[in-house]
């Protein structure tokens, strides 16, 4: 019985669906491929066969390939789907990500982009699903930039994860430049591969964007993925962990930039998230705790429940809980009141 994998072509021109079934018999994985000249074809196809990959042309009479890779999100969500077309338009581009499609591409025309086309598919084709980033199904976000630039394309890859918002910026196959909440080039980049989901789109390249990151995509994923495999070798600590957890939930607080967790006495914080420089905030935060009590109780004002410093670009709380002294950081369009009020889900998330 043959066990191989199965592609269905669609495309209305029957030399162009030749020329891809020879082109498609180069893969490694040397998967079945059958062909449909119709989209009304490829769905009645779709009901008694079962396919690992579709890739369809975007131009087709009646049906086109966009109403069909919209059928086919909804009746086959496990599907691969890649969208092809030999007209360059930006919308096409938009529509067909927003459908979820896996990949968008051109029609390739030399050596070059066909080697690039064959590799994008055997990865599509042979890689297990698992939970990813909505608009391209059951992918990583190392995953997907990987195929824009190997696609050789310019855009902006806005992505966002819960109440935070990222872009990553491709000119010509190569990130140029990223950024979430304060950071940008490649400490963005490391801090948006780490998500594990969220939504993305895409929008218009911008060709003036200042190049930040200048080692090419291949070495930026190596190291943005060892990176990432040292801190999962680090969460074996049940510890670690459980801070990793924290972290995750403490990340949705809308206008939370960092949290410190400091116990009385220690110079070792017991929590540090969004923080470059924990222990130089921690030994500030104590200094600054020690100080205003002094003048607390100088002016018998009694012991100092909350401390807010402004700042042009943020707020800065000391807030003593127990034994353990916070530090956090907002931003500045925040109230105090708004403020007050989300402190409380932090005290409640934090150990």
């Amino acid at each position: 019985m043959d066990t191989r994998l199965k592609i269905l072509l669609v495309d209305d021109d029957p030399d162009l669906v030749e020329l891809y079934q020879d082109v498609l018999s180069q893969l490694p994985s040397k998967p079945e491929i059958r062909t449909a000249n119709s989209g009304q074809r490829a769905l009645a196809m779709l009901e008694s066969e079962t396919f690992r990959l579709m890739i369809c042309d975007l131009k087709m009479p009646k049906v086109d390939g966009l109403q069909v890779l919209s059928i086919v999100r909804r009746k086959y969500p496990q599907l691969r789907t890649v969208a092809l077309t030999s007209v360059v338009d930006e919308e096409f581009r938009s529509r067909a990500y927003a459908l979820g499609v896996d990949l968008f591409w051109n029609k390739p025309a030399t050596e070059q982009e066909i080697h690039m086309f064959l590799e994008c598919l055997e990865s599509l084709l042979v890689q297990e699903t698992s939970s990813g980033f909505r608009g391209i199904q059951s992918k990583s976000m190392v995953d997907l930039i990987q195929l824009e630039c190997m696609s050789q394309n310019s855009l902006v890859l806005r992505i966002i994860n819960g109440s935070l918002t990222a872009k990553i910026w491709i000119l010509n196959g190569e990130v140029v430049d990223a950024e979430v909440e304060d950071l940008l080039g490649e400490s963005a980049f490391q801090r948006i591969l780490s998500w594990s989901g969220g939504a993305f789109d895409t929008l218009p390249a911008e060709p003036n964007r200042p190049r930040t990151i200048l080692k090419s995509y291949n070495a930026l994923l190596l190291e943005s993925a060892q990176a990432l495999d040292e801190l999962r070798e680090e969460a074996g600590n049940g510890k670690i962990a459980e801070e990793l957890t924290v972290s995750a939930q403490l990340s949705q607080i809308d206008g939370l930039e960092f949290v410190l967790a400091l116990a009385a006495g220690d110079a070792e914080p017991k929590l540090a998230c969004g923080l470059d420089n924990p222990k130089a905030i921690a030994a500030w935060a104590q200094q600054s705790l020690e100080s205003f009590g002094e003048l607390g109780d100088r002016l018998q004002a009694g012991p100092l429940k909350t401390l807010e410093i402004a700042e042009p670009q943020r707020r800065i709380c000391l807030e003593p809980k127990g034994e353990t002294l916070f530090c956090t950081g907002w931003t500045a369009k925040l109230s105090t009141e708004e403020i007050s009020e989300s402190m409380k889900k932090v005290l409640l998330l934090c150990p």
